[in-house]
């Protein structure tokens, strides 16, 4: 052990080297490790897809997600426009939330929502998309498209 309390070359606090900790010990890690990976796919809704549609002027999102039934319905709750050093592309989040946000998951099921954008608070706009917990997805909306019929 050095002057800072700090064991060197591998050995425990016990003298035991790590290798002593055998087969078990490396299973285990390897089992946490995997854990952390799936847990958090497996508990929320995750993006799938996310698009643009210009000739339908929507979002079109594939939601991942589990529970103990497909009818789960989306929505977008949106947030703020926020003006950037760039006045041609303000940012804006949008929350996608789930109906079903506690049923128990029980089976994996996709769904794809298209969302239309006249509600949408600012546009051109950098989107960011979230879902809980921390997923999220950016894309760039440009200005919404003139309206042929409109006079000039």
């Amino acid at each position: 052990m050095n002057a800072g309390g700090v064991v060197a070359r591998g050995a425990s606090a016990g003298g035991a080297s790590a290798r002593s900790a055998g087969v078990p010990g490396v299973l285990a890690v390897l089992a946490g490790g995997l854990a952390l990976l799936l847990g958090p796919r497996a508990r929320a809704d995750n993006f799938v897809r996310v698009a643009f549609d210009p000739l339908k002027d929507q979002l079109v999102i594939t939601m991942g997600y589990r529970g103990t039934n497909p009818n789960h319905i989306f929505s977008l709750r949106w947030g703020q426009c926020v003006q950037t050093p760039d006045p041609s592309a303000p940012e804006l989040d949008a929350e996608v939330l789930d109906s079903q946000w506690q049923d128990q998951a029980q089976q994996d099921y996709r769904k794809t929502t298209r969302f239309n954008l006249d509600g949408m608070p600012c546009r051109p706009a950098k989107l960011t998309l979230r879902t809980a917990p921390r997923f999220f997805y950016t894309l760039p909306i440009p200005a919404a498209a003139a309206n042929a019929s409109a006079p000039p």
